[in-house]
């Protein structure tokens, strides 16, 4: 059970139209339970309960653009096409009757194959048809391509703001196709999409902000969700330095963002050790500091072991949020979100202001959609 209930977490957050209650965000999850890539009831009641009991703002799990390649699982759902957008304008409306804030995440996967035997039509697409380093998957995509999918950005971001949604974020982090654009081993273009820099290799992320925030207003906040680890591997980083992550974030901001989702496995981690020590400052705190922008960090928030270990099986029990709170009371980060604990109850965040026992989390509960 949490030790700790400061107020600092149920602290109203403002920006631009987007209006929380409070400081916690529900983390975007992949739970496939959209056949066809269309949102039903199910997927409705789910995002309702957690808007029921107060989260502050609801991210969706990834949902794809409208490109053929943008998803790897035929039960992940779309945010494009009548279908799929009827089936979240269902979902945002019930979110909002129960008083909750939603965003939705806006996906491609690049090069990121399913554990599942299915493909998109036409197969993956990705800057170098590498999902790591030395490892094909699929093709590399034209500047046709390219063009194409960017404006697929700004269409689903137009179609966000439509339907009433508080906000959207765009999916850059995890080894996913903007990520691919960001890394070195998976972007090999010789072409104005790649380089041997992080301010080259910015181009692609830059162009979809700036198709968004056309396609939004000013006024619309825009999230961008980022991390240094891959799927493929969860050592690398793309920034080695301050210097080098202020190259790679700084220009983001300017092209559009307005918060920056800052993912890391273990949210107490500190990211430049070697700088300011094994208390120093995580991933959203050095992005705040170099660039001004509120930040959101998650990773294994209220609970024992990290999530990647629960794929594999493993449990995990409620542990105390004193750690959290101190350095959401020194203004580390701004929001802070919730993942598998907003899995396994619903309830998370309205009992932790109650000081009420919150659950665990089992691998099991990932097979179910409540």
């Amino acid at each position: 059970m949490p030790t700790s209930t400061s107020n600092v977490l149920f602290q109203p957050f403002k920006l631009k139209s987007l209006e929380m209650k409070n400081r916690i965000v529900m983390a975007p999850m992949t739970r496939s339970f959209s056949p066809d890539g269309i949102p039903g009831q199910n997927v409705a009641d789910y995002y309702r309960r957690r808007a029921e009991a107060d989260v502050g703002l609801i991210l969706s799990e990834g949902t794809g653009i409208g490109r053929v390649a943008s998803r790897n699982d035929p039960d992940v759902p779309f945010f494009a096409g009548e279908k799929p957008l009827a089936g979240w304008q269902h979902v945002i409306d019930t979110v909002h009757q129960a008083g909750g804030r939603m965003a939705p995440q806006l996906w491609h996967v690049g090069a990121a194959a399913s554990h599942k035997p299915w493909k998109p039509e036409g197969g993956l697409e990705s800057p170098s048809g590498l999902v790591g380093p030395g490892k094909n998957s699929g093709h590399a995509m034209t500047e046709e391509d390219i063009a194409d999918t960017i404006v697929a950005y700004g269409k689903a971001a137009a179609d966000a703001k439509r339907l009433g949604f508080d906000a959207a974020e765009i999916h850059g982090a995890h080894g996913y196709l903007i990520d691919q654009f960001f890394w070195g081993p998976t972007n090999q273009r010789t072409d104005g999409y790649g380089g041997k820099t992080i301010k080259e290799r910015n181009r692609f992320a830059i162009e979809v902000i700036k198709s968004i925030r056309a396609a939004v207003g000013e006024d619309y906040p825009i999230i961008l969700r980022l991390s240094q680890w891959k799927s493929a591997d969860y050592a690398a980083r793309i920034a080695t330095s301050p210097d080098e992550m202020a190259e790679w974030l700084v220009p983001l901001v300017e092209a559009g963002v307005d918060i920056l989702h800052c993912s890391q496995r273990r949210f107490w981690e500190p990211e430049f050790r070697e700088i300011d020590g094994e208390n120093g400052l995580n991933f959203a705190g050095w992005a705040k500091k170099l660039t001004g922008a509120p930040t959101i960090s998650v990773g294994s928030v209220g609970l024992s072991g990290e999530f990647i270990a629960a794929f594999g099986g493993e449990t995990s029990q409620p542990t105390s949020l004193d750690g959290l709170i101190r350095r959401m009371e020194a203004e580390e980060f701004d929001l802070i979100a919730v993942g598998r604990a907003l899995i396994s109850d619903p309830e998370w965040v309205s009992k932790l202001q109650s000081n009420t026992p919150t659950a665990g989390f089992s691998p099991a509960d990932l097979g179910t959609l409540y």
